[in-house]
Parts: structure tokens; C-alpha cells; sequence
């Protein structure tokens, strides 16, 4: 009975101190802008920092002043238990991934601008609802050594209906975080 209580307590603590003490400042803005003489270099540091955290699902370039678009596919937020990947930013994203099931999808705006460009990024976040409760067992396929065998061949049940989400707004600190990520190559 203790136990349990102290585990709540650490894990209250952590998401309590994960929110201010540890987090990195904002980055000022959203867009942001890049200085860039180059389209395709800008649009090239644009993809490679989106890749280092999503998919891509499509790209439309740049063509004259129109702005170019990058959308991903969405992703199922890493868990405390996957540090290498990138898309849960921060001890609160990653303990909500760890409990629930979240997925995040980005846009970004890549817009030609004096000197440079505008890189907008919007990361949406969304929360699996399961209608009801998956009805599989971890040894639902396999054969009963207590039982005659059944010819039953639809042994192994899935959902009855396909899940939904729910959206949860905007993953601000990913925003910022690859924000923080497309400032800093560029400034090399």
C-alpha cells in the first residue's frame, strides 16, 4: 500500500518539476526567421531538422514568393522507455505517452522573406479513444492443453471498431524545440 503512494508521489513531483525548473526558455516567435541566401539551402535545413522528428508526408516547395509547405504523417509519441526518439519533448510529453496513446502530426510553412525566411511550425497533438475495451488476451491464439481442439478459426479478436482521436491542440514545446533546432543550424 506504501508503495504505490510513494511512486505516485515521485511521479507527481517529477511532471510538477518538469514544467518550469527544467524547461529551456522559449524560443521568441513562431515563425521564426532564418537568415538564408539560398532557397534550397534554407528548404534543405528546413527538411533535415524535420526528419531528425517526424515522416515527411509531402513536400510543395517554393516557387517565387508563394510559401513552401512540409507535412508529416503522424507519429506515436515516444515513451520514457525510447529516449532516442525525438517527437515526446520533455519528461511531461514523455510520461503522457508512456500512459496513453498520443500521436503528433506537423505543418510547416517554409515563406521567402528580406534577407532570409520565415519557418512556421505547428505540431498537433491528439489522444487515442477506444470505444470500448480490446478484447485480446495474450494467449488467445494459441491451443488449451485442457480442452479438446476447437476449429474455430477466428480465435484471435480485435477491436470492434476502429479507434478515434481526440485533439489535444498544439504540442508547443515540440514547436519550440525544433524551432530552437532550425535557429541553431543556421547560425552556423
Amino acid at each position: 500500500m506504501v508503495r504505490p503512494l510513494v511512486i505516485l508521489i515521485l511521479l507527481g513531483l517529477c511532471g510538477s518539476l518538469s514544467g518550469c525548473v527544467f524547461s529551456r526558455p522559449m524560443v521568441a516567435g513562431n515563425p521564426v526567421f532564418v537568415p538564408a541566401g539560398n532557397e534550397d539551402a534554407a528548404w534543405e535545413r528546413t527538411v533535415d531538422v524535420v526528419h531528425d522528428y517526424f515522416d515527411i508526408a509531402r513536400e510543395n516547395r517554393m516557387i517565387g514568393s508563394q510559401p513552401g509547405v512540409i507535412e508529416t504523417r503522424y507519429r506515436i509519441g515516444a515513451s520514457l522507455l525510447e529516449p532516442w526518439h525525438r517527437d515526446s519533448y520533455g519528461l511531461e510529453n514523455r510520461l503522457e505517452s508512456s500512459l496513453q496513446s498520443i500521436r503528433r502530426k506537423a505543418i510547416i510553412s517554409v515563406t521567402p522573406a528580406q534577407g532570409g525566411y520565415l519557418v512556421g511550425i505547428e505540431v498537433f497533438k491528439e489522444i487515442e479513444d477506444l470505444p470500448g475495451v480490446a478484447n485480446n488476451t495474450a494467449g488467445g491464439a494459441t491451443f488449451s492443453q485442457t480442452s479438446p481442439i476447437r476449429r474455430d478459426l477466428d480465435l484471435v479478436t480485435g477491436q470492434s471498431s476502429p479507434s478515434g482521436w481526440i485533439a489535444l491542440g498544439r504540442d508547443e514545446a515540440l514547436e519550440n524545440e525544433m524551432l530552437r533546432q532550425m535557429q541553431r543550424g543556421c547560425s552556423r
